[in-house]
């Protein structure tokens, strides 16, 4: 009896294990919501750099973008005013090397600012990181950092 007993309680704590850990939650995807997909689409793929995926609907107002190996952007048409939206709630995107990146802003006379709303400065934070904060065509707020890890 002991031995059944034994057997059912590591069957059931096995089960449990593998329901947890093929269940923790993660990020698939985050949508924003703009007026003009192709300007929006222009400033995810050539000033941010990221690579569209294929999206499903193929109505015109979608565009996906793959954002890490199972995590996307949904950039989706159909906002009809731009909004005030705030700093601190934002999307943060690594890029491989910042100084290029910046050159590249620049060269598109796209503006940023650091932490506190200084145009063209960069924030260095305490842990070593760099950072600049614009704006897309939409005014969502994107972070742009270095950080290593």
């Amino acid at each position: 009896m002991k031995i059944v007993l034994t057997a059912g309680l590591l069957l059931f704590s096995m089960l449990t294990m593998a329901q947890t850990n093929a269940s923790k939650v993660h990020i698939n995807h985050t949508a924003i919501y703009v007026m003009d997909l192709a300007k929006s689409g222009a400033f995810y793929s050539k000033i941010i750099g990221l690579d569209s995926i294929a999206e499903p609907f193929h109505d015109g107002k979608h565009i996906w973008y793959k954002t890490a190996e199972h995590t996307m952007l949904h950039v989706i048409q159909g906002a009809d005013v731009k909004k005030d939206y705030y700093k601190n709630q934002h999307t943060c995107f690594t890029v491989p090397n910042f100084t290029i990146f910046l050159q590249q802003l620049n060269a598109a006379h796209w503006s940023y600012e650091d932490k506190e709303g200084n145009k063209n400065k960069i924030t260095n934070r305490v842990d070593g990181v760099h950072q600049v904060w614009l704006q897309d065509p939409d005014g969502y707020w994107i972070e742009i950092n270095d950080d290593q890890f």
